[in-house]
């Protein structure tokens, strides 16, 4: 049975009820503060975070979170600009769902984002470049021994990264594993949850993460030398 954390007043109870026959076990708050509370009390598998709450605004509560948890979060926002969803992103949001939305979306964006956290079999489950270890089984990413804290787009960012280290891979590449879709003309997620890793890997101003305009992304490792086991 899962856990989720849910703080849009609106959909709680419609959510809660929906979840019960998909094997969920839902919490609500309605305002930030409470919310806050909740989500470091308790251990949860997924938060569903909406922007617009009372006390404490979303982006906020998710700011307080990631420093004290990397648990995957879902942003929900009436928002519509591009920015606003780019701010949840920026503050640690693993992905975001703007309203109206229907049951099954948000059924299926749960699934995903609780796969990809709960991924712990890989033909190759530790992937070692440079100063950098990967640990798939446990989601780990360690840099001279000591942990850097991800979220879990950031982690198979760069988990397909690593795996691809001196190749490009494709934004559409990206999207996939993300997604399960193809990138789309407008899509800036990516750009931010690349922006993100870039300044958590910080390798002493080295870019390791780098840029094929217009086509995607190449991991550069300051070690060519590739170390799987």
């Amino acid at each position: 049975m899962k856990g989720t954390s849910v703080t849009d007043a609106q959909i709680a109870s419609s959510h809660r009820r929906r979840s019960s026959s998909h094997d969920f076990r839902v919490d609500s708050a309605h305002d930030g503060g409470n919310g806050l509370a909740l989500a470091l009390q308790r251990r949860y598998d997924l938060i569903l975070l909406d922007v617009m709450l009372p006390v404490l605004d979303g982006i906020e509560v998710l700011k307080h979170i990631r420093r004290r948890s990397t648990v995957p979060v879902i942003m929900l926002t009436a928002r519509r600009s591009e920015q606003d969803r780019i701010s949840g992103l920026e503050a640690g949001a693993d992905d975001y769902l703007p309203k109206p939305f229907g049951p099954h979306e948000l059924l299926a964006r749960v699934r995903a984002v609780l796969r990809r956290s709960e991924r712990t079999t890989d033909p190759l489950p530790v992937v070692e470049i440079g100063d950098f270890k990967l640990n798939v089984t446990n989601r780990e990413v360690i840099k001279r021994g000591e942990r850097i804290p991800l979220t879990s787009f950031e982690f198979d960012i760069l988990d397909t990264l690593m795996r691809s280290a001196g190749r490009i891979v494709s934004h559409d590449e990206l999207a996939a594993v993300l997604y399960n879709r193809e990138a789309t003309a407008y899509e800036r997620s990516i750009t931010v949850h690349i922006s993100r890793l870039r300044k958590k890997l910080d390798n002493g101003g080295e870019t390791l993460i780098r840029s094929v305009r217009g086509v995607g992304y190449r991991f550069v490792p300051s070690e060519e030398k590739e170390h799987r086991r």
